[in-house]
C-alpha cells in the first residue's frame, strides 16, 4: 500500500495541496491502481504479438492539387461579389483592435 508520504511526495512533485482527506483518499486509491498492475504482469502474454491498430484503418490522404490553377473563374467571381476587396482578397473590418 502506498504511504500518506508517499502520497505527499506525489502531490510536491506535481504542485498539488492535497487536504489531509485527499491524502488518505489518493493512498487508497494509488494503491489500488498498483495492485492491479501487478495483477496484469501475471497475464502470460508471450504468444500475443503487438498491436498498435486493431481494426484495420488506414489513413486515406488526397492527392495535393493547385486548386487555384482549377477555379480561378469561380475565385475570380466570388471575390467580385464582396462589397470590399483589396486585390485578390476580400476585405473586412477588423476584428481585433490595439
Amino acid at each position: 500500500m502506498i504511504t500518506k508520504k508517499e502520497v505527499e511526495y506525489i502531490a510536491k512533485l506535481a504542485r498539488l495541496g492535497l487536504s489531509e482527506a485527499e491524502k488518505e483518499k489518493y493512498s487508497k486509491e494509488l494503491s489500488g491502481i498498483l495492485d492491479y498492475m501487478k495483477k496484469l504482469n501475471e497475464v502470460d502474454t508471450k504468444s500475443t504479438g503487438p498491436t498498435d491498430q486493431i481494426v484495420g484503418l488506414t489513413n486515406v490522404f488526397r492527392k495535393d492539387e493547385n486548386f487555384l490553377q482549377a477555379d480561378v473563374e469561380k475565385i475570380k467571381k466570388m471575390i467580385g461579389q464582396a462589397p470590399e476587396r483589396e486585390g485578390n482578397f476580400v476585405k473586412t473590418k477588423p476584428i481585433l483592435e490595439k
